[in-house]
């Protein structure tokens, strides 16, 4: 691709994703309508979709920033339902997606139509995460989708290649694809296992930050390559190496932590945008390879292909949800109680996206009905971003799920930040008995309690009184204030530089230290 569409479609993307933030809309339904669009406009290249730049480039990073910013320790508790989700669904979607489109289509080969149902059987890892956060769900709902789409792929991909070499006569049978499959799974597993630790003590030994987050950016793509190199899967090896990277993270050196967060949510909100914007521009590509199709038929077998879809996600959502909590008293006991709302949910929260596009791409030119397989892939992935995009949060909104307990959140902050500052006046106290510090000036010790303090209390003030007029906390209040005195201060520090009584590089030394300071007076709403 040449640099100026690259960048044509970089800019677009970012612009219609700032756009959606303005709008009740989720992003990826605003980022596939706006590709559709521009593909037909007069002048827009062809961005074909190359499935060789999809996988190993931009689906490790999209895994590796989503696992990191995931709770280890949360989808730990919720393994049972989330493998259930990422392995058994996927698993089950392709043999009735499959099934179906066998039965659909005259002539479809069985293995072909494993294929198919292979390419289109996996949740989209961006998707999921964008709408679930886009809406606020529970947050073990949040938790089991997004654990859900960082493993899923690795599944759908395991059982594409299987499907593929019995299509093109190379398999090695059901024994043997079964085997695959397990090589896979366990060899990626490994590879991140292997990984995780080295690389780890890697990055808490280079001190500085601009070659530790060089590192973090280079990680998802060495995991990924090193796991395919050995025949494994790379989706595996990376999520298990970004979720230890993520647990571990409180060992970094905190300046590089603050860079690293700021450069990966830059990497995600552009490779987020581009990757369904690519969905769309894909239309003319798709369209082309269907002239040997009747457009009737073709229809048909997109809307069918869609509902086997939708209907096998909720045929396998349910009884996976309470067929368990029936048959096992350990099930019961160790997992909260759930309704009939969450499998709802979950059950129409399966947008398909790029990983499905990427692998039908990849299907080689010699297989059989594959720009039907292209096609079908295409009109599904659309479907289910715009019929379940957009339905999604009115359902959640009439079933009336329990929102977040906002407070009972605050409360568990307010307790863990006052433990932990019993435990930094007590090291203060120890400190300040050292000979070493004895010099301090006690002013100065007691502006280090201040700050302890007002740490402290910060938290509980959130939990007291609101202004009723505006909502705020004490908390809130105390936030504002701070950032327009900052404000006040940033001002009078350009007027000195531009009347020539400080230079640039003192300029720059004060700004960021007022960028640390109202970093800290800020918090972001969630």
């Amino acid at each position: 691709m040449e640099v100026l569409p690259l960048v044509a479609l970089v800019a677009g993307s970012a612009a219609v994703a700032g756009l959606a933030r303005r709008t009740p809309v989720p992003a990826p339904l605003l980022l596939v309508a706006a590709g559709l669009l521009a593909a037909y406009v007069p002048g827009v290249p062809a961005y074909a979709l190359d499935p060789h730049i999809v996988l190993p480039l931009l689906l490790p990073p999209l895994l590796y920033t989503a696992a990191v910013d995931s709770s280890y320790l949360d989808l730990r508790a919720n393994a049972r339902p989330i493998a259930m989700l990422s392995v058994g669904y996927v698993l089950f979607a392709t043999l009735a997606v499959g099934y179906a489109a066998y039965l659909l289509v005259p002539g479809l080969p069985v293995p072909v139509a494993l294929v198919l149902g292979a390419v289109i059987a996996p949740p989209d890892a961006v998707a999921a995460t964008a709408i679930a956060r886009k809406l606020r769900l529970p947050n073990r709902i949040t938790t089991i989708l997004q654990g859900e789409s960082l493993v899923n792929d690795a599944t759908a991909i395991t059982a594409y290649k299987v499907a593929l070499a019995a299509a093109v006569g190379v398999s090695a049978g059901w024994a043997g694809g079964i085997g695959e499959f397990l090589l896979a799974s366990v060899g990626g597993i490994a590879v991140g296992l292997v990984l995780m630790v080295p690389i780890h003590h890697l990055r808490t030994r280079l001190k500085e930050p601009l070659l530790q987050n060089t590192l973090s950016l280079l990680i998802p793509f060495v995991a990924y390559a090193a796991a395919e190199r050995v025949h494994a899967s790379g989706v595996l090896a990376v999520v298990v190496v970004a979720l230890y990277l993520g647990h571990r993270n409180w060992q970094v050196d905190f300046a590089t932590r603050l860079q690293e967060e700021a450069v990966w949510k830059v990497v995600a909100f552009v490779l987020e945008s581009v990757v369904f914007a690519l969905i769309g521009l894909q239309l003319p590509v798709v369209l082309k390879g269907l002239g040997e199709y009747n457009g009737l038929h073709a229809a048909w077998y997109a809307i069918a292909v869609f509902l086997a879809v939708v209907v096998a996600r909720f045929l396998w959502v349910f009884p996976a949800t309470f067929v368990p909590r029936w048959m096992s008293p350990r099930i019961r006991d160790r997992e909260p109680e759930t309704d009939w709302k969450a499998p709802v949910i979950v059950g129409w929260a399966g947008m398909r996206g790029v990983v499905s596009l990427a692998i039908a791409f990849s299907v080689p030119v010699y297989v059989p009905y594959r720009n039907l397989i292209l096609f079908l892939t295409f009109t599904t992935v659309i479907g289910t971003l715009v019929v379940q995009g957009l339905t999604l949060p009115p359902l959640i909104r009439a079933l009336k799920l329990p929102p977040k307990d906002v407070q009972a959140e605050t409360l568990a902050e307010a307790q863990a930040q006052s433990e932990a500052s019993r435990a930094a006046e007590e090291r203060l106290a120890e400190l300040l008995e050292e000979p070493e510090n004895s010099t301090l000036p006690p002013p100065l010790a007691d502006r280090l309690r201040t700050v302890m303090e007002r740490r402290r209390n910060a938290v509980w003030e959130r939990l007291g009184e609101v202004n009723p007029e505006t909502g705020e906390s004490a908390d809130d209040i105390y936030r504002r204030l701070a950032r327009e005195m900052i404000a006040a201060e940033r001002e009078v520090f350009v007027t000195l530089r531009d009347q020539r009584r400080i230079d640039d590089e003192m300029l720059r030394a004060l700004l960021r230290r007022l960028d640390l300071e109202e970093a800290a007076a800020y918090r972001e709403e969630t």
